[in-house]
């Protein structure tokens, strides 16, 4: 640990101890879902799971609740259920990492961490920050505890990455795969062009590139967060691409956020397919998947960058929040995102529909039809689509529409500040914040239809011993 760690540290204890009380007064403050204790939240980082325990790592700015420097902060569970807070793991403490600890992943072997990330340097001078004056360093952290880092170590710079590429190389995820090591890099071009680095290693520390991954025209100028793995016999590349213009209902967001099905060896003749989003709501970023035993679960940032609506718990000292930890599933040629079973658990008594405020729904609806949450936010289908729209409380979010043929099921996780709508057992999802009166309760619908309603309880959160 050198000085700088020791004072970030402490720096960190403090603003958590002196915020902490007005942080959680604040009504918006999420039930069951993971949020930073103060400060700021985005990308989920390294989650995985070691041993007996998962982690969900993710990017936390705890001095600043729009943004700021940027640390990883750490939570970990046996159950999905019972969450313990841990200290922060990875600090802009290092040469490569001074400017932030950038998003990343975990891969586990032989009970040991191995946390790969970006360290972001900004250079001082006359810079655009693209494509001159910025570090994007790739680097290893390695922890035995799955609590403290007993190394820190840069693997790669900028000058290590194929020519032609702009100072935007990061996120990188690491699996093992036919005893070789593979790692992906979302990247942007000199050009504006977003692409996927594909790297291989035989020892973790040394890495080549070996293949690019992108479409054959341009599709978005920056593809981030990458993520390639294998469901169901199907490869799939996963990304967030910047830079795509909204076409209908497709991308209306300032940034997408899907997956390609990947055809052919992606480490050699490959082809990518239609890109398929992974949320139509107002919120929903940067996932990141991990292997559970056989299943595969992800979570994702319940955020978005650059929007032009925001959220008003910044005056309260925090922003953001993690989106319910989901099991992903191949079938008919597509991905589904459901709630992973733990979350039932979670569910107390049945509730009627004029009290519901924190809650799980499910609904089967008969023909077109909508429903209004707590004189806010408005779900309606009809006519081949599903739109989400905010009376109230949407702080500049205003619709949503996404085209679903037929509504068969609906099931609502309705938190203090956010909704996350699963339409026919999770083919589409919209995620989204919402801000309705804090005393507002209530489901009202509109149209025939069955539905089940249960009060939520919250997530157990403890600090860990």
């Amino acid at each position: 640990m050198n000085a700088l760690h020791r004072d970030l540290e402490r720096l960190v204890d403090r603003v958590e101890r002196e915020d902490a009380s007005h942080v959680q007064a604040d009504p918006y403050r999420q039930h069951f879902h993971l949020m930073p204790p103060v400060g700021w939240m985005n990308d989920p980082n390294g989650l995985c799971r070691c041993g007996e325990w998962y982690h969900v790592f993710y990017q936390y700015g705890p001095f600043d609740a729009t943004g700021g420097v940027k640390l990883w902060g750490h939570y970990r569970s046996r159950d999905l259920l019972r969450w313990e807070k841990a200290p922060a793991m990875l600090y802009p403490d290092q040469t490569w990492n001074l400017h932030g600890v950038y998003s990343g992943s975990a891969l586990i072997e032989g009970g040991v961490m191995y946390l790969y990330y970006t360290g972001n340097v900004k250079h001082p001078g006359a810079h655009d920050y693209i494509k001159t004056g910025r570090g994007h360093n790739t680097a290893l952290a390695v922890s035995r505890d799955g609590v403290t880092a007993e190394s820190n170590e840069l693997l790669m710079t900028n000058q290590d990455y194929p020519e032609g590429l702009s100072c935007h190389v990061r996120d990188p995820k690491v699996w093992r795969e036919n005893g070789r090591y593979y790692m992906v890099q979302g990247a942007r071009t000199m050009e504006d062009r977003g692409e996927i680095l594909l790297f291989a290693s035989d020892d973790k520390r040394r890495w080549s590139h070996i293949n690019t991954l992108t479409t054959p025209g341009v599709f978005g100028y920056m593809w981030e967060c990458p993520d390639l793995f294998e469901i169901a016999g199907q490869r799939v590349l996963a990304c967030s691409p910047q830079g795509v213009s909204q076409q209908g209902m497709r991308f209306q967001n300032v940034y997408t956020c899907g997956y390609f099905p990947l055809y052919g060896d992606f480490c050699g003749a490959y082809s990518l397919g239609a890109f398929a989003e992974l949320d139509c709501g107002f919120d929903f970023y940067a996932p990141q998947t991990f292997l559970d035993g056989d299943r595969r679960l992800m979570l994702g940032w319940m955020g978005m960058p650059d929007a032009e609506y925001e959220n008003p718990t910044v005056s309260n000292g925090w922003q953001h929040c993690a989106t319910v930890m989901c099991e992903v599933v191949w079938r008919d040629g597509r991905l589904l995102r459901r709630p992973v079973a733990e979350l039932e658990q979670l569910r107390g008594e049945r509730c009627v529909p004029e009290d519901a405020e924190i809650f799980d729904l499910e609904y089967v609806p008969q023909g077109d039809g909508a429903m209004t949450i707590r004189g806010s936010a408005v779900i309606e289908w009809r006519q081949g689509e599903l739109i989400l729209r905010y009376e109230t409380g949407g702080a500049g979010r205003t619709m949503r529409r996404t085209k679903v043929d037929t509504v068969r099921n609906l099931r609502v996780l309705a938190d203090a500040s956010s909704l996350e709508i699963f339409v026919n057992e999770g083919e589409t999802v919209l995620s989204s914040r919402y801000y309705p009166p804090v005393a507002a309760r209530g489901v009202c619908f509109h149209g025939e239809g069955k539905a089940k309603l249960w009060k939520m309880h919250a997530l157990s959160m403890t600090e860990m011993s």
